[in-house]
């Protein structure tokens, strides 16, 4: 008798095991449409993610979201969590969900993969669109937009915090100052720190000098977890050290670089050099 109910049992858990497989075709069947589900335009679909199952049947057994998250080492810029509860909710879950309430949810076009957990009972949906840190444009591209962006605002009278600045001249770009700012930005992405100081104890002039540039005066600028060289010049004006250096009539010249690592707490790392030849 117990060998035969543990054969049940194990042809059970079989049953939803195939249910819960079955149920990952149906989501995104309504994602794209069918059903009740209409939508504007195409969602590319989700895709099934074995850690976002494990988060999903933590939460059926009453853990919080972003506790599950953090113990399944996903890491997540947005998610979502969708149940539904009851009994026969195993073989009718495709068809709950096939209700229009639930549409909105499904068809959120910012998550891209998904996880899921069913028994008798329960049904858990996790959501989430995985942290993928980019800036969408080549380091070349980024350089020039940047040096573009600095040369707009040096060419406007500004306040960086309580000190004046009177409008100043453009700078030029250099590529030892962007060597030596890719060197940092890399370093900083790999090892997860945020200083101007290097691991090595290395300070921005003598960066610069490894870099074989030699100068008069240097000034460095830094940012973390921008996406885009618009960002992250907005937030150096804005901050009135990094303003200052921007706006420093003596720099002639720039270099700036950016580098990705999604293990890193920020993702996207940025150093930006001026300097004044000798």
């Amino acid at each position: 008798m117990r060998l035969r109910i543990l054969s049940c049992l194990l042809l059970l858990a079989v049953c939803f095991d195939a249910a819960a497989v079955d149920l990952y075709t149906a989501i995104n069947r309504l994602r794209a449409g069918e059903g009740n589900c209409a939508v504007a335009g195409r969602l590319p679909p989700l895709k099934p993610q074995a850690a976002l199952e494990r988060v999903a049947r933590d939460l059926a057994r009453g853990d919080q979201l972003q506790q599950s998250l953090n113990a399944a080492g996903y890491r997540a810029t947005r998610s979502r969590a969708l149940s539904i509860t009851g009994d026969g909710v195993g073989t009718q879950a495709a068809g709950m969900l096939a209700k229009q309430s639930y549409c909105q949810h499904l068809q959120d076009a910012a998550m891209t993969e998904v996880g899921i957990y069913l028994d008798a009972r329960q049904l858990w949906i996790v959501m989430a669109a995985p942290f993928a840190p980019s800036v969408g444009v080549s380091e070349q591209a980024a350089g020039q937009r940047v040096l573009d962006l600095v040369n707009q605002a040096r060419a406007t009278p500004r306040y960086c915090g309580n000190r004046a600045f009177n409008s100043a001249r453009p700078v030029r770009w250099n590529d030892s100052l962007a060597e030596a700012s890719q060197v940092h930005s890399e370093d900083m992405a790999r090892y997860n720190y945020f200083s101007h100081s290097g691991r090595d104890g290395s300070d921005p002039a003598q960066r610069v000098e490894r870099a074989g540039y030699r100068y008069r005066s240097i000034g460095e600028n830094i940012a973390a977890g921008q996406m885009k060289p618009e960002d992250a010049v907005a937030g150096w004006i804005k901050s009135p050290e990094h303003c200052a250096n921007l706006m420093n009539p003596a720099f002639t010249e720039m270099g700036v670089a950016f580098a990705v690592d999604p293990r890193s707490e920020m993702g996207v790392y940025w150093t930006q050099a001026f300097g004044m030849p000798r």
